[in-house]
């Protein structure tokens, strides 16, 4: 959570505005950066500012003031809590005298029961000393803010005035948990009216005593928490302010200045923790006898209840925030494009969810029914179906299985094409429809369609494997290297050294990207980059051609970067587990090293004559990250480097290990077992991804179980057997970028491999592995639309300051076609000799 969302949901909300003013200072350092690289921008009141004082000193300056607010706070604060210890002291003095003249008429009672009289700690500071005399003051600031939580203290009365109205107190204090406890000594079988009356005075005034310490207790944890959430603020605020204009003032303001604030000395928290201990004392003399630990655990308890109660208009606006977004995605998915999130509202105290609805009027009245019932993704789910049904009656093939294989293909093709539901809940579908149409045939001659058990564990079978495996085991690369911020820590680095042209920080940028997509994924990858070249882009003007050129170039090389490694990229292992045998890192990083090398080295030619980034273009350096590495992040990169060596070299391992699939077990046993990923971190991995991976190896195993891949490639195979090897290259790296330009890439990957597979197969010569590896390259070459991967989609949703978008649609089609043909080009020609020479 961002510290200035931490602020808002920690704080007191009646002190709200006496907290740091982290937002506004963060906004002024931003406004310093600008004026410190572009001194000559900016108006005429703001040149004088710029050019005559140092940032510092500005920064300083506005600290000062927060730190003046904060202290003047805390005094008023301190001194009102302080005047309330002492009269409920005074209290408590009077109340155990008032039980011990109680006793001393019946000495029986409360023989045994420990006295305490908490002792007031003394300040060493005399702002905070105070007159224990009877006449203290009371405040007359009722309707001033900074009184806070304690305006329901204001109205104190006597010892002896509570004492009259017994009844009313009683009536007042039903809610405490602890009332049976105060007086469990104090009762009899039977006993006069006024020892009764006198009784019940002295039961509801520890009634109110408990009230009062609970109150008291609550809020000097309060201020506490006050100082230590700005103290952190004072902290966080100054490291960036290093961060950003490269200064070195955090330590040195935070030794002269905060430090030695009345707020933050270290004499003011001890006097502080002395007065909350009080508290427990005291609780413990009252209602606990005597016995701390429960006096501590009964505060704890209620402080946590005011928590929870005081905040929870703020945790309700978090909440409904998050259900907006959850209704939104719903209409999304239920709605398709015409669906308008602003439309689905969350209503009433409980926050249900409407979806829209019409209403249509006949002559038995009007009726509402859901608008989804009658919109474009009902009526294309409807072909669909449609169209599924009449595969499965009307007979083209002979064999039942394989018509019932071809619908479930046709009909699973299609839901992932149009996204007409979501993408994993087709995969779902795909072992459902694969048993109860048996699509399945054993693997012993005569080949028999399987009975719906034995189809049931074919199809599981082939959802769950080394494949899956090795999926789960880059995600938690990637999530390890996040959490420890290693990425950021090398993509910084490297940008660092990038300098402050224009045209070579973006083929630095892309190369980080390239990079990232390799060892973290292509989703994950452009948010990383994004963030780091965030100071950049607030730097440079208004619809600067430098922000487009790289935005672009991290969206463009973070799909080549899909291409870089085994778990790049979701299609990248479907294209493993149908290659036989599988390549290994070597082969794969041998073919593919020189195809994005050039690709990117073609790219960034191309961005640097259509966007000419280089002209009145002035480029904020970016700056690493300063922190010694840790042993933390030292483990985790060893682990990575160890795990990626034996990925290299499984082939040659195959007698230990057996597959990839086990070896990526090592990282998540080591990273989950000594905690530097969690539970929570587990849950957080892109499941849906892998169950579509998963739906799709079942679906590749129907169709080659069924026979229906060996039909289809028989007939096509005859169509292309006057071409050769290179020409069957060209033709299907085509088909394949121009389809994966249009839906997902993994999908089309899923879709088109096992048949290109077969195919290669079938041939005189055959290659199929070469077929395939140029297939799922092509995949992820496939960029020329802004829905072309999820690169592009995060670089088209990327807006500036004022909330325009950087970039729009005709970028897209003018650089990403380009780039697609450039790449398409160099894998059939660069990557074809390395697949020859690889072997494949």
């Amino acid at each position: 959570m961002k510290f200035s969302h931490s602020i808002q949901f920690n704080a007191v909300p009646d002190w709200s505005s006496h907290y740091i003013a982290y937002s506004n200072l963060k906004k002024l350092i931003y406004q310093l950066e600008k004026s410190v690289h572009q001194s000559n921008v900016g108006d005429a009141e703001s040149r004088p500012l710029i050019q005559q004082e140092d940032p510092e000193i500005v920064f300083a300056r506005a600290l000062d003031v927060e730190l003046e607010k904060i202290s003047s706070f805390y005094v008023v604060k301190e001194k009102e809590l302080i005047d309330d210890v002492q009269s409920l002291l005074r209290d408590v003095g009077a109340f155990e005298d008032e039980s011990a003249g109680a006793d001393e008429l019946r000495p029986a009672a409360r023989s045994s029961e420990p006295q305490l009289r908490p002792s007031l700690p003394r300040s060493q500071s005399t702002r905070s000393r105070i007159s224990t005399e009877d006449g203290v003051e009371e405040s007359e600031d009722e309707g001033d803010e900074t009184a806070g939580l304690t305006t329901n203290r204001k109205r104190r009365t006597s010892f002896s005035r509570r004492r009259a109205a017994p009844s009313a107190m009683l009536a007042s204090t039903t809610d405490m948990t602890a009332s049976t406890d105060l007086t469990r000594s104090w009762r009899r079988d039977s006993m006069a009216f006024d020892d009764y009356a006198e009784q019940a005075a002295i039961f509801s005034s520890g009634i109110v005593l408990k009230k009062k310490i609970i109150n008291l207790y609550v809020q000097l944890c309060e201020l506490k928490s006050y100082v230590q959430l700005n103290r952190t603020g004072f902290s966080k605020v100054l490291k960036k302010f290093d961060k950003i204009i490269d200064r070195e003032m955090r330590s040195k303001y935070i030794t002269v200045h905060v430090d030695t604030a009345y707020p933050f000395r270290l004499d003011t928290t001890k006097e502080l923790e002395d007065y909350i201990s009080t508290m427990v004392q005291t609780y413990a003399a009252v209602v606990t006898n005597g016995d701390q630990e429960a006096a501590t655990r009964d505060l704890r308890s209620h402080l946590r209840e005011h928590v929870v109660w005081e905040r929870n208009t703020v945790w309700r606006e978090l909440i409904g925030l998050e259900r907006r977004a959850e209704a939104a995605s719903l209409g999304h998915t239920l709605l398709g494009r015409d669906a308008d999130p602003q439309k689905l509202l969350l209503q009433g105290d409980d926050e249900r969810l409407l979806l829209p609805t019409k209403e249509i009027s006949t002559p038995l009245g009007r009726f509402k029914y859901p608008s989804w019932l009658f919109s474009s993704t009902m009526f294309t789910l409807m072909v669909i179906v449609s169209l599924f049904l009449m595969l499965i009656f009307i007979p083209i093939l002979e064999k039942p299985e394989q018509q019932n294989c071809l619908a479930l293909l046709v009909l699973v093709s299609l839901l992932w094409a149009t996204e007409s539901i979501p993408l994993f809940v087709t995969s779902l579908l795909i072992p459902f429809l694969c048993v109860v149409l048996k699509v399945f045939r054993g693997n012993e001659e005569p080949r028999r369609r399987l009975c719906s058990k034995d189809a049931t564990a074919a199809v599981f079978a082939a959802m769950w494997t080394p494949v899956i495996m090795l999926l789960l085991g880059g995600f938690t690369l990637a999530a390890a290297l996040s959490k420890c911020s290693i990425d950021k820590r090398i993509a910084t680095f490297v940008l660092s050294k990038a300098g402050t042209k224009p045209s070579t920080v973006l083929i630095a940028n892309m190369a980080v990207a390239a990079v990232a997509s390799m060892l973290i994924s292509n989703v994950a990858a452009p948010v990383l980059c994004f963030g780091i070249i965030e100071p950049m882009l607030r730097n440079l003007p208004a619809g600067s051609d430098m922000s487009k050129a790289v935005i672009m170039g991290i969206a463009l090389a973070s799909n080549i970067g899909g291409m870089l490694s085994p778990i790049a990229s979701p299609q990248n292992v479907v294209a493993i587990g149908i290659m036989e045998p599988a390549p290994t890192w070597g082969q794969w990083f041998f073919i593919v090293i020189p195809v994005g090398l050039i690709s990117l080295t073609l790219i960034w030619v191309l961005l640097l004559v259509t966007f000419r980034p280089g002209r009145g273009t002035t480029i904020v350096p970016i700056r690493p990250v300063r922190d010694p590495f840790t042993g933390i992040q030292w483990f985790v990169s060893v682990v990575t480097l160890c795990t990626i060596g034996l990925w290299c070299a499984s082939h040659q391992l195959e007698s230990v290990f057996g597959d990839m699939g086990v070896i990526a077990i090592i990282p998540i046993v080591l990273f989950f077992g000594v905690g530097i990923l969690t539970k929570e971190d587990f849950n957080n991995f892109p499941w849906t991804i892998i169950i579509l991976a998963a739906g799709g190896l079942s679906l590749g195993k129907a169709v080659n179980s069924s026979g229906l891949l060996h039909t289809v490639t028989e007939a096509i195979t005859i169509r292309v057997q006057d071409f050769s090897l290179y020409g069957l290259l060209v033709v299907f790296s085509c088909l394949i970028l121009v389809i994966a330009t249009f839906i997902s890439h993994t999908v089309a990957a899923l879709i088109i491999l096992p048949l290109v597979y077969d195919v290669g197969k079938g041939l005189d010569e055959p290659h199929p592995n070469l077929l395939v590896m140029a297939g799922v390259l092509m995949c992820s070459a496939a960029m020329a639309l802004p829905t072309s991967g999820f690169p592009n989609m995060t670089a088209i949703m990327k807006e500036d300051p004022a909330g325009q978008r950087y970039l729009q649609v005709k970028h897209f089609i003018s650089r990403g076609v380009p780039s697609s043909l450039l790449t398409l080009a160099v894998v059939v020609t660069v990557g074809y000799g390395a697949m020859r020479v690889s072997g494949m």
